[in-house]
């Protein structure tokens, strides 16, 4: 979404669920797995909206739609084309939208092309894409051209046409299993019932093609004109309750907190920084040093800039690529709430690593199977000689802080319970083992000690989460106050203000905003701003710009966001105006943009490679420009296009030269073939358990309901093998095998692919060998193959054989 609207958040909200008139839930068993959202979808289905379902099985959710449609994991792509297609071809797009709020006017660069499956600048080599050609065609500001019309040839528009001109309901059947009269049913809702919601979870970003699957639901959204509006939306349902607080505190390694860049080192000083990220970015990343090094961090040394280390763009592994280089690049690792021996994709592979490090410290609630990863089946512990701390870890209901929901919304809770014996919370221990460090580097004159002597740290005696939540709101550092709200961070000078997450800035300027919690809702569309704080600034609909006319005012009366007030010159309304500036009316440059974090100030059908605020002529010093802001880059392509899983059991038929997705990073070393390996496997999770079960599966009345995993299988296939219910199977892949009881059902049904039946396996994941209720873990048979952007495994679709025990 990042690339496509300018920030990588859920646009809406949950309970602005209720204001949708359709929902596609597609990636997503929100009944079972985050049945909160399905308290605001009925209060909308009350109100006569729809419920569409797109699923590899038939959920609980599946069970509440007015359309179902079953599809062969990992094909998403191929459908999402079609409904683009079709909304094209028959002009049923918001024109007014598109043309004012999104490129589709933009002129593409006349080197830009994409034959057989590949887009321009692709390096067979490195496997990767030069996005220089993804650009647009500037005029002697360095603006984009405009075109006068959606037809000109060179339009990103005419290039969206041309590219999903090859996905009929036909061809998307044929690839992903859904009739083409169900894809053109799902279309036609869609198109006749706006606003619409867009719903998805890990079914959607669990791909080798997840970034490019949820950048085709923008498209879609752009195209319908639902992006900013009450009802409009696509809601990226997190996994946790505080998921999203994760994200918005770095939990990446391509970000630090805020969504800031992390600087490489080839950007040696502040200003390599700036040039290269754009003043959007400096502004953000001189508070956050502020924030961790106070008065030391000045203007004359860089702020503190070179104590922050760099990454090296050709050796940043990420999560799943990490188990590889254990005892090489790592001697030593943290394990917070992570039971990575069973949740990592093709596990096996995570016992041997731990086995390779010096020391391995884990801090949990239980002692997990990552904890114990020594007593695994198989190992020996005489010869591991990794040392292993355990730190028994506060449960989230015995510990005070803040957890941010997927709609943005920072809320505060106090601890309900003391932690019991010598249990603590995570910031404390995080804050006794930086203290004890400090202690260790006193009075060292080593340069790589500098960063921790030289970092303000000042939560108290016994670390205050509430200190830690007024740093990342923010101080004015001329007076050591508060920042009352983020405008006075965005218009304070550069180093005078300090924010350790400038998206939370404001958020205790006034008391702890976060705190709140009253339930009134003036407005009716269930905005509660006086409910907890929302970031930035306590907007509730971002893009809101966009559910105003080209005079300010709002489109539809019956779900009013903001509006521009000539009589005050300002914009006020309902909701806090995601604008430039509230001062700038709807007639300025800045009071037209609705997609304010784009550089274009507009919604991105096409990912351009684009840098706005780069000067005609270069300046006079010499030194390289300090842009404004540079666009987000999709890795694998500026539009969506379909690949085959890695592992798949047909070929590509749009283009079987390059079936797969070219840029996507294998990991795992063994790869399944389709004559040894015939059938789909997707995995999911249970109600009863929850992620990989290090606390669910040491609950006993919750083992009693759900004993144990199972593999999910249609009576087609339990025909063909000759297996019943409760039979116990095998189920193998390339990676390794597992055996569970079988679940004959008509929850999954055979589909007919390129002419062929295939068959999908369902099984849930929450197991392994410790707890109350051990079992096999499902991720022994799954692949790390990865999303080239995000890094995300593709739990979602490998290959497997099942057969009777």
């Amino acid at each position: 979404m990042s690339p496509s609207f300018g920030r990588g958040a859920m646009t809406n909200s949950w309970s602005d669920m209720q204001n949708s008139e359709v929902f596609l839930i597609a990636g997503s068993n929100c009944a079972e797995n985050h049945p909160i959202a399905m308290k605001w979808i009925n209060r909308a289905r009350k109100k006569g909206a729809k419920v569409i379902v797109v699923d590899p099985r038939f959920t609980r959710t599946a069970s509440q739609a007015d359309i179902f449609a079953q599809i062969r994991p990992g094909t998403d792509i191929a459908y999402l084309g079609a409904i683009i297609k079709y909304i094209i071809d028959n002009k049923l797009y918001d024109k007014d939208y598109v043309l004012n709020l999104t490129n589709a006017l933009h002129k593409v660069s006349k080197d830009y092309k994409f034959e057989d499956g590949l887009f321009s600048g692709y390096d067979a080599e490195k496997k990767k894409y030069s996005y220089t050609t993804w650009s647009y065609q500037l005029d002697a500001n360095n603006t984009p051209i405009k075109a006068e019309s959606l037809d000109d040839p060179d339009t990103v528009f005419t290039k969206l046409r041309a590219h999903y001109a090859r996905y009929t309901f036909e061809t998307a059947e044929k690839i992903s299993g859904i009739p083409a009269a169900k894809i053109k049913e799902i279309a036609d809702v869609l198109c006749q019932k706006r606003p619409g919601s867009i719903l998805y979870a890990l079914g959607m970003t669990q791909h080798t093609t997840a970034v490019q699957g949820i950048r085709a639901y923008a498209i879609i959204q752009l195209l319908l004109g639902n992006i900013g509006k009450a009802g409009g939306a696509i809601n990226a349902l997190r996994g946790e309750p505080n998921v999203q607080g994760s994200t918005d505190m770095a939990n990446l390694i391509s970000n630090l907190p805020g969504y800031i860049p992390h600087p490489t080192n080839t950007e040696k000083t502040l200003r390599d920084f700036a040039v290269k990220n754009g003043s959007v970015q400096h502004k953000p990343l001189v508070a956050l040093l502020k924030a961790w090094f106070g008065a030391n961090a000045t203007a004359e040394n860089d702020y503190c800039y070179d104590l922050l280390p760099k990454t090296n763009p050709a050796n940043t592994p990420t999560f799943v690529k990490m188990y590889g280089l254990m005892g090489k690049q790592f001697k030593m690792a943290f394990s917070f709430g992570s039971n990575s021996l069973i949740s990592i994709p093709d596990c096996g592979m995570v016992g041997p690593a731990l086995d390779q490090l010096d020391m391995f410290v884990v801090a949990d609630v239980f002692e997990t199977e990552t904890a114990q990863f020594w007593r695994r089946p198989g190992a020996k512990p005489e010869d591991i000689k990794t040392e292993v701390i355990m730190l028994p870890a506060a449960f989230v209901y015995e510990k005070a802080g803040t957890m941010s929901n997927s709609g943005r919304w920072i809320q505060w809770k106090d601890a309900a319970l003391k932690p019991p014996h010598q249990t603590k919370p995570d910031l404390d221990m995080l804050d006794l083992i930086f203290k004890k460090v400090r202690d260790l580097y006193a009075g060292s004159t080593n340069p790589k000690d500098a960063a921790i002597l030289k970092a303000r740290w000042d939560y108290g005696h016994e670390a205050e989460p509430l200190k830690v939540l007024q740093e990342l709101s923010g101080y004015d550092e001329t007076t050591g106050k508060l920042l009352p709200t983020i405008a006075d961070y965005l218009n304070a000078p550069i180093g005078s203000v300090s924010t350790g997450n400038w998206i939370y800035a404001g958020c205790t300027g006034n008391g702890n905003l976060c705190a709140r919690r009253d339930k009134s809702d003036p407005s009716g569309l269930a905005l509660f701003r006086n409910w907890s704080f929302a970031w930035p600034g306590n907007i509730r609909i971002l893009y809101n710009r966009a559910s105003c006319d080209a005079n300010g005012q709002p489109l539809d009366p019956k779900r009013k966001l903001i509006w521009w007030d000539p009589a005050q010159q300002l914009w006020v309304g309902n909701d806090g105006a995601d604008v430039v500036d509230k001062t700038k009316g709807p007639d300025t440059p800045e009071g037209k943009q609705a997609f304010r974090m784009n550089p274009e100030g507009v919604g991105r059908l096409f990912t351009a490679a684009y840098t706005s605020g780069i000067p005609a002529t270069p300046p006079a010093d010499g030194l390289p420009v300090i842009p404004v802001r540079p666009a987000g880059q999709c890795v694998d392509g500026p539009m969506p296009e379909f690949f085959e899983p890695t592992e798949s059991p047909t070929t590509n038929i749009l283009h079987p030269k390059v079936s797969q997705n070219p840029v996507a990073p294998v990991v795992s070393t063994k790869i399944g073939k389709a004559d040894e390996y015939p059938y789909v496997l997707t995995t999911y999770g249970v109600v009863e358990h929850f992620c990989a079960g290090g606390i669910t599966r040491n609950i006993p009345w919750l083992n009693e309901i759900m004993p144990e995993p199972f593999a999910e299988i249609s009576k087609n296939l339990g025909k063909k093998l000759g297996v019943k219910e409760g039979d116990m199977v095998e189920v193998s892949s390339a990676r390794g095998k597992v055996t569970v009881r079988a679940l004959v059902t008509d929850r999954i049904k055979t589909l007919q692919v390129n002419g062929k039946e295939t068959e999908t396996i369902g099984m849930p994941w929450s197991w392994g060998f410790a707890s109350l209720s051990p079992g096999p873990s499902t991720n022994n048979l799954t692949m790390a193959s990865l999303d080239p952007g995000a890094g995300t495994p593709e739990y979602k679709a490998c290959l497997v054989n099942v057969r009777r025990a």
